[in-house]
């Protein structure tokens, strides 16, 4: 039986769920990559090169970062933003997808986002969710890997997002601080 990776695609106009096929989210203090357990040092070490060599690295932050829900989500939102600041990395706020009640607006709240147009775009090669809601990064990675080329990265709050080509999990200002720091040198060791 061979094991299903999770690739970059195109995979196609419906690309199975990576847990249909066998993909479980990782441990506590492991990750994900291409659907294949690593650990979070090898996956920080992974993400980093895939941003310090990507043409249009890209961070996707979503509402769990966007708005300040508590210190923790400040003090993420803070580290995302030295990242992309000290590493050159393109920002687009993934758009607030919570109902809005009362009253909702059917244009609005129905049209679903759709991340793949985001990504031939903007032609991103490498993108990073953060503060995404699972449920929505899992449907928004699966329409990322059926449609585009772009490599995936999800650093989740919970458990980790198993549709990216490469997650981290209990996602903390610490560990984006690391992969900043990890982008950095690479960055400058190949300018040597």
């Amino acid at each position: 039986m061979t094991t299903y990776k999770v690739l970059p695609g195109p995979e196609g106009i419906l690309p199975p769920a990576a847990i249909s096929m066998g993909v479980a989210p990782p441990e506590p203090g492991f990750a994900l990559i291409e659907g294949v357990a690593a650990s979070e040092e090898e996956a920080i070490e992974t993400a980093a090169r895939k941003l310090a060599t990507a043409k249009v690295p890209t961070f996707f932050p979503g509402p769990m970062v966007l708005w300040e829900w508590s210190e923790k989500t400040r003090k993420v939102a803070d580290a995302v933003l030295r990242c992309a600041e000290t590493n050159n990395i393109k920002i687009i706020p993934m758009a607030d997808y919570r109902p809005k009640y009362p009253k909702i607006e059917p244009e609005l709240e129905i049209n679903p986002n759709h991340p793949n147009l985001t990504i031939w775009h903007n032609k991103i090669d490498a993108c990073l969710f953060v503060g995404v809601h699972c449920h929505y990064a899992n449907l928004s990675l699966k329409i990322i890997r059926g449609g585009t080329s772009c490599y995936t990265m999800a650093f989740c709050s919970y458990a980790g997002h198993e549709d990216a080509n490469l997650t981290i999990r209990d996602n903390s200002a610490e560990k984006f601080d690391r992969l900043s720091a990890a982008i950095k040198k690479m960055k400058t060791n190949s300018r040597r």
